[in-house]
């Protein structure tokens, strides 16, 4: 007797004795589960009657039977994932062009779920590089060379951001600068760089974070594991482009060492950022990852972080907050988001935004006195743009509100999601 429950999609109604609109039925070889006559709720009811399979207890699924396509048999799997445990799903589909592209969605979220969600005492800033250098060679073999700059290393090479914030840790702060080349030719020009927020772990530093607050900070890393696993999904579907990849790595912790309020950061372009929240770290690593990728002369450059709950305010977690003071970009990035059927949401940000975070001592504060103030996502993300060239004509920031679910509910299970990696991978497709 097998143990694998097939399933299948239905375009009727449940029997009444399933009750009225019932989700999910079975008609005693396999579960069905019954779609709405909306189109655009179809992809949802799916991921939900995902979730409530798995959280009877199904750990083997086959999807079979018509009505299925890739969106549909996506949104099954994003439903059916776990934080713990094995799963095993088949797909539908007998096309190996599609089976190729649903394999390869599942390994590069796989990859980044396992690092989100793995313990900060597994997941710091070597082991991190270490991962996202397999990662990408697992897909580009040969293509793939790279630097990891760490430790004292930083200073001298003026990256004061991401030393600041890790000093006090001893696993030592780093930046790995990966370079995808596929064209074999060094001087090839570099098409899309990449920048993430690679926190392995986030106290708060000095401005301490609550128990509650800290508990799920192994997260804080969201932004570096999206970026490799939105690399690791392009060269998967035939990426071509050279990109660089920059992951600016680092604990927030509280020593001796440790940085305090008041101090000030002198960085690599000049930029004088007095420390008014230990806590608004994010932005400080990220700046020198900004600038690292302007050096490389790249057309366009994302970045992706856990930057603020201000984003997580204002979209919720199951949007991606989108900032840029390239509109026509932001909507650029909008369509590729709706063309892989992840929700995505614009947020403000204006060159004024630069100046949000006054400080009478230094260029700028990294936050304002109180914790994020008013427009957080956007003073933020204004802080960010004095690390970008081109007035930030090119430039992309997300700030990833949906990559991770303190607890399960009807879309989701507890840990990471994957969202925001099929989006930045369209990107870099069709840029």
């Amino acid at each position: 007797m097998t143990s694998v429950m097939n399933v299948m999609l239905s375009t009727q109604p449940a029997a009444q004795q399933w009750g009225e609109k019932a989700l999910i039925s079975s008609d005693g070889n396999a579960m069905l589960i019954h779609l709405p006559v909306n189109n655009d709720d179809k992809l949802i009811a799916v991921q939900r009657a995902a979730r409530r399979l798995q959280g009877q207890g199904l750990s083997q699924v086959a999807l079979s039977g018509d009505h299925w396509n890739v969106e549909l048999e996506w949104a099954f799997a994003k439903g059916f994932s776990v934080a713990r445990g094995m799963i095993q799903l088949t797909w539908a589909t007998q096309q190996s062009n599609e089976i190729i592209l649903l394999d390869a969605r599942v390994a590069s979220r796989d990859w980044a779920v396992k690092m989100i969600n793995g313990t900060p005492e597994d997941i710091y800033p070597e082991t991190l590089a270490a991962a996202a250098i397999e990662e990408i060679t697992r897909v580009a073999s040969s293509d793939v060379s790279y630097q990891i700059i760490k430790g004292d290393e930083l200073i001298k090479q003026g990256w004061m951001g991401v030393h600041t914030v890790g000093r006090a840790s001893v696993r030592p702060p780093l930046i790995l600068e990966l370079d995808y080349n596929p064209t074999g030719d060094v001087n090839a020009p570099v098409d899309v760089a990449l920048v993430g927020k690679g926190i392995t772990f986030d106290s708060g530093g000095y401005t301490l974070k609550s128990g509650p607050g800290m508990v799920s900070m192994k997260c804080d890393m969201g932004g570096a594991a999206t970026v490799t696993a939105a690399l690791s999904l392009a060269i998967s579907q035939g990426l071509k482009k050279r990109v660089k990849l920059i992951l600016c790595c680092a604990e927030n912790l509280v020593n001796g060492e440790a940085y305090k309020l008041g101090d000030i950061i002198t960085y690599k372009n000049g930029t004088t950022v007095e420390i008014l929240n230990t806590d608004a770290e994010g932005r400080l690593v990220l700046a020198d990852g900004l600038m690292m990728a302007g050096n490389t002369g790249a057309k366009l450059i994302i970045d992706a972080a856990t930057l603020t709950g201000a984003a997580l305010t204002a979209v919720g977690t199951h949007y991606n907050a989108i900032l840029a003071l390239d509109n026509e970009l932001a909507q650029f990035a909008l369509d590729c988001g709706d063309q892989v059927n992840e929700m995505n949401w614009q947020l403000p940000l204006a060159r004024f935004h630069q100046f949000e975070c006054p400080s009478p001592y230094a260029d700028t504060a990294n936050t304002t006195t109180g914790k994020g103030g008013v427009a957080g996502a956007s003073n933020a993300a204004g802080f960010l743009s004095r690390f970008v060239p081109n007035d930030g004509k090119g430039w992309l920031h997300f700030d990833l509100a949906a990559v991770f679910q303190n607890s399960g509910n009807a879309s989701w299970s507890a840990g990471a999601t994957g969202l925001g990696i099929q989006t930045i991978a369209q990107i870099i497709l069709k840029s």
